[in-house]
């Protein structure tokens, strides 16, 4: 009979794929061994492995090489990452290994923007777009960058009061791009995104606050889905309005000759995932020249902004179970060692899809759970409605520990989370590695921070770093591992 963990996933799914596969009955990851991983950082433990930040950049990048020459498309492509996927040094310098540019959402990222440059990370070339709804540290801090000769730093307007602000802070002429307001698909709870500004009014604001404005000059129309890019009549049609508003203003303005098709790919949440990248570039291509050349106008510079896709996939989470609850004759609750509110809080937030699989124990039997965490919050879970399907793990013993892992959560989790801070419950925040290649290609670990303890909480919630609390003590005894 085929009972065994592994008999399940190979009748469910292709398995082995490109980035697991087992060893010695252990589960893969990227070439990563995984057990050894916990052998030697223990669990709960957080890691990113920076190699696959590079790679998915270099993916996206071939697949627009390929469809402009496909269809003999003139312009330039220009990958952007979003910077609030992820704000880490050790990402955003992975990253900008590939020349790319970036893209910023408040005051505070451009600190960031003006570190890497100090550190030769990046130059005046670099292309920082500025997003976001703008007021007077984040208007304060582009115009510094502009000022100091910062040439491609173009802010993106996002309402009308923006122009005026960033005016009266920049002192030389200076780009901008526009945002359109995009239609939310039908679902939403809202029909028009609260960002940028309405299909029908860019025009007319080009005309009233831009045309005859001798500082400014618009180079950019960006255009953002909030959904990402889908394979569906909602996407293309909202494209076929994007392309409409661009051609009308590429006719009464000629400085404008970029096109930011924001909005970024999904990124794999199963092992049935299944997306055909490739297309979609090629289709995206196609529709953009089809309809400037329908127009007389010529073909913009494409820009994309990549967060998740750049950066989701680099991340993973492992878990120990440590216990069994058995609450009624259907529900078997495996306890893991952390939280997921705490650390992957987009399970709870908006029941976000990851891949989970278990390291070790593939050749037990299994059984069918509900994955629980530490806090005492009800809605500390990971289920089948988060899973996609149920969730099936080998079969719990006391006497043979169980890891899992959570894969592609590279993305957004810490920050959300709040990293480095308070917890819910007091949990606290795992241990993180980095995984690198050296010149060889083997694989390299280190510290990226160490799990938190009882005094870093104990600091910030007042309590101070000297005080030998009864409470610090007991919490420092509690095994998390």
């Amino acid at each position: 009979m085929n009972t065994k963990y592994i008999d399940l996933i190979d009748q469910s799914f292709d398995f082995p794929q490109p980035e697991f596969e087992l060893q010695d009955k252990t589960l893969q990851f990227h070439g990563i061994d995984l057990m050894e991983l916990v052998e030697q950082y223990g669990a709960p433990l957080k890691f990113t492995y920076l190699p696959q930040i590079s790679n998915n950049i270099q993916r996206a990048k071939t697949w627009f090489s390929d469809a402009f020459k496909k269809h003999d498309y003139k312009g330039k492509y220009n990958y952007c990452y979003c910077t609030k996927s992820s704000h880490f040094k050790h990402v955003l310098e992975e990253a900008l290994r590939n020349d790319i540019h970036i893209e910023t959402s408040s005051a505070f990222d451009l600190d960031i923007v003006k570190s890497l440059k100090k550190a030769g990370k990046i130059t005046n070339d670099t292309y920082v777009l500025s997003n976001g709804f703008k007021r007077e540290q984040y208007i304060l801090n582009v115009a510094e960058l502009i000022n100091s000769g910062h040439k491609n730093c173009i802010p993106i307007i996002d309402n009308y009061e923006e122009l005026d602000l960033l005016s009266q802070e920049i002192n030389k002429k200076f780009n901008v791009g526009i945002r359109i307001a995009s239609e939310e698909e039908p679902k939403f709870e809202f029909y028009t995104s609260r960002l940028g500004i309405g299909y029908k009014n860019i025009v007319p604001f080009y005309k009233n606050q831009i045309q005859d404005n001798k500082q400014v000059e618009l180079k950019m129309l960006h255009f953002f889905i909030n959904t990402g890019i889908r394979d569906n009549a909602y996407y293309w049609n909202e494209l076929a309005k994007c392309l409409k508003v661009y051609t009308s203003l590429k006719k009464i303005c000629p400085t404008l000759d970029s096109l930011n098709i924001g909005g970024g790919f999904p990124i794999k949440n199963s092992l049935a995932f299944d997306f055909d990248y490739a297309y979609m570039v090629d289709e995206i291509v196609n529709q953009i020249k089809t309809v400037c050349d329908e127009e007389g106008v010529d073909t913009p510079n494409i820009f994309t902004e990549f967060g998740s896709f750049t950066v989701g996939e680099s991340g993973g989470a492992i878990y120990e179970v440590l216990y069994q609850k058995q609450q009624n004759d259907r529900e078997k609750w495996n306890m893991i060692n952390s939280s997921f509110i705490t650390t992957l809080p987009d399970t709870w937030a908006i029941n976000k899809r990851f891949i989970m699989l278990p390291i070790n124990r593939w050749n037990d039997s299994y059984e069918r759970v509900l994955l629980g965490g530490l806090t005492c919050d009800s809605d500390d879970y990971y289920n089948s409605e988060q899973h996609v399907n149920a969730i099936y793990l080998p079969k719990y013993s006391k006497d043979k520990p169980l890891y899992i892992g959570f894969f592609n959560t590279g993305a957004y989790q810490e920050t959300i989370g709040g990293f480095g801070g308070l917890q819910h419950c007091l949990i606290p925040s795992p241990k993180h590695i980095l995984i690198q290649r050296n010149g060889n290609g083997d694989l390299t670990t280190e510290i990226f921070a160490e799990q938190q303890k009882s005094e870093d909480l104990l600091n910030i919630l007042g309590y101070g770093s000297t005080e030998k609390v009864e409470a610090q003590t007991k919490f420092e005894k509690i095994n998390y591992n």
